[in-house]
Protein backbone atom coordinates (compact mmCIF):
# COMPACT_ATOMS: atom_id res chain seq x y z
CA UNK A 1 0.00 0.00 0.00
CA UNK A 2 2.68 2.76 0.79
CA UNK A 3 3.90 1.74 -2.84
CA UNK A 4 0.52 2.40 -4.50
CA UNK A 5 0.58 6.19 -4.70
CA UNK A 6 3.89 6.80 -5.78
CA UNK A 7 3.34 3.87 -8.42
CA UNK A 8 0.04 5.74 -9.18
CA UNK A 9 1.94 9.01 -9.85
CA UNK A 10 4.92 7.70 -11.87
CA UNK A 11 2.31 6.19 -13.68
CA UNK A 12 0.18 9.15 -14.63
CA UNK A 13 3.28 10.87 -15.52
CA UNK A 14 4.15 8.30 -17.68
CA UNK A 15 0.94 8.90 -19.51
CA UNK A 16 1.13 12.21 -19.41
CA UNK A 17 4.35 12.58 -21.36
CA UNK A 18 3.17 10.05 -23.23
CA UNK A 19 0.08 12.12 -24.88
CA UNK A 20 2.09 14.59 -24.76
CA UNK A 21 4.54 13.41 -27.07
CA UNK A 22 1.76 11.17 -29.24
CA UNK A 23 0.17 14.95 -29.65
CA UNK A 24 3.21 16.61 -30.50
CA UNK A 25 3.92 14.16 -33.51
CA UNK A 26 -0.10 14.20 -34.70
CA UNK A 27 0.10 17.79 -34.50
CA UNK A 28 3.71 18.34 -36.13
CA UNK A 29 4.17 15.86 -39.00
CA UNK A 30 -0.15 15.08 -39.16
CA UNK A 31 0.08 11.62 -37.83
CA UNK A 32 3.64 10.75 -37.58
CA UNK A 33 3.33 8.72 -40.38
CA UNK A 34 0.12 7.37 -40.33
CA UNK A 35 -2.08 7.27 -43.33
CA UNK A 36 -4.72 9.66 -43.87
CA UNK A 37 -6.91 6.27 -44.39
CA UNK A 38 -7.01 5.64 -40.94
CA UNK A 39 -9.57 8.15 -40.45
CA UNK A 40 -11.91 7.21 -42.94
CA UNK A 41 -15.12 7.27 -41.36
CA UNK A 42 -14.60 9.51 -39.00
CA UNK A 43 -15.36 13.24 -38.73
CA UNK A 44 -12.01 13.91 -38.86
CA UNK A 45 -9.96 14.87 -41.88
CA UNK A 46 -6.48 15.23 -40.36
CA UNK A 47 -4.74 13.92 -36.87
CA UNK A 48 -4.76 18.04 -36.03
CA UNK A 49 -8.31 17.57 -33.98
CA UNK A 50 -7.41 13.96 -32.27
CA UNK A 51 -3.91 15.39 -31.62
CA UNK A 52 -5.35 18.05 -29.47
CA UNK A 53 -7.51 15.73 -27.92
CA UNK A 54 -5.03 13.39 -26.72
CA UNK A 55 -2.59 16.59 -26.37
CA UNK A 56 -4.94 18.45 -23.82
CA UNK A 57 -7.44 15.57 -22.44
CA UNK A 58 -6.32 12.82 -22.42
CA UNK A 59 -2.41 14.05 -21.73
CA UNK A 60 -3.76 17.15 -19.50
CA UNK A 61 -5.75 15.05 -17.37
CA UNK A 62 -2.73 12.65 -16.35
CA UNK A 63 -0.41 15.09 -15.87
CA UNK A 64 -3.20 17.50 -13.27
CA UNK A 65 -3.94 14.03 -11.35
CA UNK A 66 -0.20 13.49 -10.96
CA UNK A 67 0.32 17.50 -9.38
CA UNK A 68 -2.89 17.06 -7.37
CA UNK A 69 -1.29 13.60 -5.78
CA UNK A 70 2.20 15.08 -5.72
CA UNK A 71 0.11 18.25 -3.56
CA UNK A 72 -1.83 15.97 -1.23
CA UNK A 73 -5.23 17.70 -2.47
CA UNK A 74 -8.77 16.16 -1.37
CA UNK A 75 -9.97 15.61 -4.86
CA UNK A 76 -6.62 13.90 -6.17
CA UNK A 77 -8.03 10.65 -6.57
CA UNK A 78 -11.22 11.49 -8.61
CA UNK A 79 -8.75 13.28 -10.05
CA UNK A 80 -6.66 10.06 -11.03
CA UNK A 81 -9.91 7.66 -11.96
CA UNK A 82 -11.08 10.41 -14.62
CA UNK A 83 -7.33 10.24 -15.97
CA UNK A 84 -7.47 6.14 -15.70
CA UNK A 85 -11.09 6.01 -17.85
CA UNK A 86 -10.34 9.12 -19.69
CA UNK A 87 -7.02 6.61 -21.14
CA UNK A 88 -9.60 3.52 -21.38
CA UNK A 89 -12.31 5.63 -23.29
CA UNK A 90 -9.38 7.13 -25.95
CA UNK A 91 -8.21 3.45 -26.29
CA UNK A 92 -12.07 2.51 -26.77
CA UNK A 93 -12.69 5.37 -29.15
CA UNK A 94 -9.30 4.62 -30.66
CA UNK A 95 -10.25 1.23 -31.82
CA UNK A 96 -13.62 1.94 -32.81
CA UNK A 97 -12.60 4.75 -35.18
CA UNK A 98 -9.40 3.84 -36.92
CA UNK A 99 -10.40 -0.30 -36.86
CA UNK A 100 -6.92 -1.15 -36.56
CA UNK A 101 -4.77 -2.49 -33.78
CA UNK A 102 -1.33 -1.60 -32.69
CA UNK A 103 0.68 -3.28 -29.47
CA UNK A 104 0.32 0.47 -27.92
CA UNK A 105 -2.88 0.08 -27.68
CA UNK A 106 -2.48 -2.72 -25.37
CA UNK A 107 0.48 -1.06 -23.54
CA UNK A 108 -2.06 1.90 -22.72
CA UNK A 109 -5.14 0.24 -21.90
CA UNK A 110 -3.08 -1.46 -19.30
CA UNK A 111 -1.94 1.82 -18.02
CA UNK A 112 -5.53 3.21 -17.60
CA UNK A 113 -6.19 -0.30 -15.58
CA UNK A 114 -3.11 -0.37 -13.71
CA UNK A 115 -3.75 3.53 -12.43
CA UNK A 116 -7.33 2.66 -11.75
CA UNK A 117 -6.28 -0.45 -9.72
CA UNK A 118 -3.85 1.48 -7.92
CA UNK A 119 -6.32 4.18 -6.76
CA UNK A 120 -8.49 1.26 -5.60
CA UNK A 121 -6.01 -0.02 -3.55
CA UNK A 122 -5.30 3.09 -2.11
CA UNK A 123 -8.91 3.30 -1.61
CA UNK A 124 -9.01 -0.08 0.19
CA UNK A 125 -11.06 -1.67 -2.17
CA UNK A 126 -8.68 -3.59 -4.01
CA UNK A 127 -6.04 -6.12 -3.22
CA UNK A 128 -8.37 -8.06 -0.42
CA UNK A 129 -8.71 -5.25 2.15
CA UNK A 130 -12.10 -5.39 1.56
CA UNK A 131 -13.66 -8.11 3.49
CA UNK A 132 -16.88 -8.80 1.62
CA UNK A 133 -18.92 -11.83 3.02
CA UNK A 134 -16.38 -12.87 5.69
CA UNK A 135 -17.29 -13.66 8.79
CA UNK A 136 -17.37 -10.49 11.42
CA UNK A 137 -17.06 -7.93 8.17
CA UNK A 138 -19.73 -5.57 9.09
CA UNK A 139 -21.72 -2.49 7.47
CA UNK A 140 -19.91 0.74 8.18
CA UNK A 141 -16.38 -1.14 8.93
CA UNK A 142 -14.40 1.37 6.65
CA UNK A 143 -14.77 5.33 6.57
CA UNK A 144 -17.20 6.40 4.11
CA UNK A 145 -19.55 2.83 4.30
CA UNK A 146 -21.36 3.41 7.32
CA UNK A 147 -25.01 3.58 7.10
Amino acid sequence: MKLARPALVTLLIFGAISAFAGAGMALAFNGAGMSLTLLAGSPFHSFVVPGLILGLVVGGTQLLAAIALLANRQWSLLAAAMAGFGMLIWIFVELAVIQGYSFLQAIYFGLGIAELTLILTLLGIAAGTLAIGHAGAGHGSRPGLSR
